[in-house]
């Protein structure tokens, strides 16, 4: 295995893990306090369970490795909608009242690589390239 496809193999388990527990938590909190959260900052409160079902299911075939691609683009749209309702008021760091959207960006990045990084070898995306080109 290449180092790039190690690399790859992290970024993906690591956001896997990470938005998988944005999406537990945000089932341990109660998706309807997360509801009112999100219309309490103006933002409809039913992306809220949107946004929990994306992080959960997602993270988990980010961490399989399965329809990495797909899934790291909904994760862009998700955390550019975040960044615009809920965090560009705050401000790229925060304002010690909310956090900023540093973290945000970074994830989008790592988001962005996996969308066009070819599948690593560890990973089921891997495994359907392969059985598809024999």
């Amino acid at each position: 295995m290449t180092k790039t496809a190690i690399v790859t193999t992290i970024i993906r388990i690591v956001m896997g893990i990470l938005f998988l527990a944005h999406g537990i938590s945000k089932f341990q909190m109660g998706l309807g306090n997360v509801d009112a959260w999100f219309d309490s900052m103006g933002v409809p409160g039913f992306l809220a369970y949107i946004a929990a079902v994306l992080e959960l299911i997602g993270g988990i075939l980010l961490i399989i490795g399965l329809f990495s691609r797909y899934v790291s683009v909904l994760f862009i749209i998700m955390l550019i909608g975040a960044i615009i309702t809920m965090k560009l008021s705050a401000g790229l760091l925060g304002n010690g009242q909310m956090a900023g959207y540093e973290l945000d960006l970074a994830f989008m990045m790592a988001a962005l690589y996996l969308s066009v990084a070819e599948p690593a070898p560890l990973s089921i995306d891997h495994l359907f390239m392969k059985k598809r080109s024999a």
